[in-house]
């Protein structure tokens, strides 16, 4: 078994990690797509196109459709999308398996918990509470909220300033490239989920310090009991 991860503090990617929000932007990018006669991407290709915010993500959008990629067209298909986000984001998303359950597991040993996330910060709190897992932050980090977002490491350091802990202490949970260099640069311990969104690659590849397949494997990781352990 490999050796436990101490912690006094987590640190957690959104999109990928806790949500499965890929059905919920798709749906708004390819309707933003359409309203300039764009192809729509749709989920499947679109998935390998989060992670580094809204902006990145409508430019990617727009290369692929072979639209016009100046400055003031990306900010148009960026406010369109914006737009209809607003209305598909909470339906157009679900927490991944046993999510819910591994932070109310996590938040009762009193573990302060903050989330990391290149998202637009005006839409992680409606989600975070149509999804129930608003109350487990102590620390909420958006995408507007820092000047440089992951994978640089200033949103990592914000969080630990704000949790006041060491970058020793808090492990930062994360499934994509962005989210294990954000950690790595600010020299917190990490973990890798597999089944998130990373462009197509393998979480394996940035060398966080654990990998994992199920989001419910954090407890055990952590030294602590797991869901089957506290059910029986």
């Amino acid at each position: 078994m490999s050796e436990l991860l101490e912690a006094r503090g987590l640190g957690f990617d959104l999109d990928g990690t806790l949500v499965d929000s890929a059905p919920g932007l798709s749906e708004a990018m390819d309707m933003a797509l359409r309203d300039f006669s764009l192809p729509a991407a749709g989920v499947e290709r679109l998935s390998t196109w989060i992670g580094n915010g809204a902006d990145v993500m409508v430019e990617r959008a727009v290369r692929w459709a072979g639209g016009d990629l100046s400055p003031a067209f990306l900010q148009t298909v960026r406010d369109k999308f914006d737009h209809y986000y607003a209305d598909t984001a909470a339906g157009g998303s679900r927490l991944y398996p046993q999510v819910k359950e591994t932070l109310a597991a996590l938040a009762a040993t009193g573990m302060p918990m903050g989330l990391v996330t290149n998202k637009p910060t005006p839409f992680i709190a409606p989600l975070l509470q149509s999804l129930g897992i608003d109350s487990y932050f102590t620390v909420v980090i958006g995408g507007d909220d820092v000047v440089a977002k992951k994978p640089h490491p200033a949103p990592v350091y914000m969080t630990l300033a704000l949790l006041g802990l060491r970058a020793s202490e808090m492990v930062f949970v994360g499934d994509s490239r962005n989210d294990i260099h954000a950690a790595q640069a600010a020299g917190c311990p990490c973990v890798g989920m597999t089944y998130g969104y990373n462009y197509g690659e393998t979480i394996a590849l940035t060398k966080p310090d654990r990998v994992l397949d199920n989001f419910a494997d954090l407890l055990p990781t952590l030294g602590l009991s797991s869901l089957k352990d506290q059910e029986a």
